[in-house]
């Protein structure tokens, strides 16, 4: 467990109310894992998620709330998973899948002028364009 984590619980009935983290399991700096909800074995939560639910065997989870990713090949067991640089971006990734599906779209419109403006993928993870007004 990194700095800044906090294991809440969410209720103030008797019993169990905290969660609990099983072996080999990774908590990032800030995390919020919160209520009687169980981080499976040889997980990794990312820094600043917020956990609210159950999160099963080797997952990593990411964001707020906490998006949950199966991993596709289990983890060796003889180190710590400390690849903190190695985090899925779960909004990211439907945010490009919907970009190419308006896209595909707009390309059916046979030439009309779509009624609003074009969003473009990321570049290398770097957003670019007059798209959003920061």
């Amino acid at each position: 467990m990194y700095h800044g984590v906090t294991l809440g619980g969410t209720s103030l009935n008797k019993g169990k109310r905290h969660p609990t983290l099983e072996d080999n399991v990774v908590v990032g700096s800030g995390a919020k894992i919160l209520g009687a909800n169980t981080v499976g074995a040889n997980s990794r939560i990312g820094a600043n998620a917020v956990v609210v639910k159950p999160v099963p065997p080797n997952s990593v989870v990411v964001g707020v709330p906490g998006q949950v990713v199966v991993r596709s090949h289990s983890r060796p067991l003889n180190a710590p998973d400390l690849e903190h640089g190695r985090l899925p971006d779960a909004i990211g990734e439907t945010l490009v899948s919907l970009i190419a599906w308006v896209e595909q779209l707009e390309s059916k419109l046979d030439g009309q002028e779509p009624h609003i403006p074009t969003l473009h993928a990321p570049d290398h993870g770097i957003w670019h364009g007059e798209d959003f007004s920061i």
